[in-house]
């Protein structure tokens, strides 16, 4: 792999990481096993059959954790020691046939990335989780899983147009969790006032 090519499957893949690991390694094999593309050699095991059936298999566990008001948060919780690891390691395993400062370097880009990602889905999700309705909760569920697909292919195919989405991604994220937090701050100033 290029740089380039680098850059962009340690944003693409770590941003969706972040989101929903079990959707992007899913992607990555299915993609590979049926022909799609060609992944580096690193990840070439992911469209093995048992990878293929576990990946799947989480992924409609996280589907269903997804879609339950304040378990979601629990998952999101466990899940902080998850995804950004996982991140970093299919982005340096990814990157095997560059050198070492490029596969460390991508590893922790796409862990940190996916940290951003993740951080701000879980934020998000437990603002969702005080309003009464569950359809938001749902929304928001479907279109993160649409778009750690999407941002998946993408980092494979578009590794330059990737790197730029990735990067508006990431701008976003910084500004919800800004807004996250100050919704926070004040929803616990007005419980410990009352």
């Amino acid at each position: 792999m290029n740089p380039i090519e680098t850059l962009g499957l340690a944003l693409g893949a770590g941003f969706s990481s972040g989101l929903n690991l079990y959707a992007t390694v899913a992607t990555l094999g299915l993609l590979q096993r049926f022909g799609v593309l060609h992944l580096p050699p690193g990840l070439q095991i992911l469209s093995h059959p048992w990878v293929l059936a576990i990946a799947v298999a989480l992924y409609l566990l996280e589907f269903f954790a997804d879609k339950i008001p304040y378990f979601d948060t629990f998952w999101d919780a466990l899940h902080t020691f998850i995804r950004p690891p996982a991140a970093a390691l299919l982005t340096f395993a990814a990157a095997g046939g560059a050198p070492p400062e490029w596969r460390w370097g991508a590893a922790l880009l796409a862990g940190g990335v996916a940290l951003t990602s993740h951080g701000t889905k879980a934020s998000a999700r437990a603002a969702v989780n005080t309003t009464p309705e569950p359809f938001s909760n749902w929304f928001l569920s479907f279109g993160e899983d649409v778009l750690a697909v999407w941002l998946t292919w993408m980092a494979t195919t578009h590794p330059v147009a990737t790197t730029i989405i990735v990067a508006a991604l990431v701008v976003l994220c910084a500004f919800l969790l800004y807004h996250l937090f100050r919704f926070a701050r004040r929803a616990f100033q007005r419980l410990l006032s009352s």
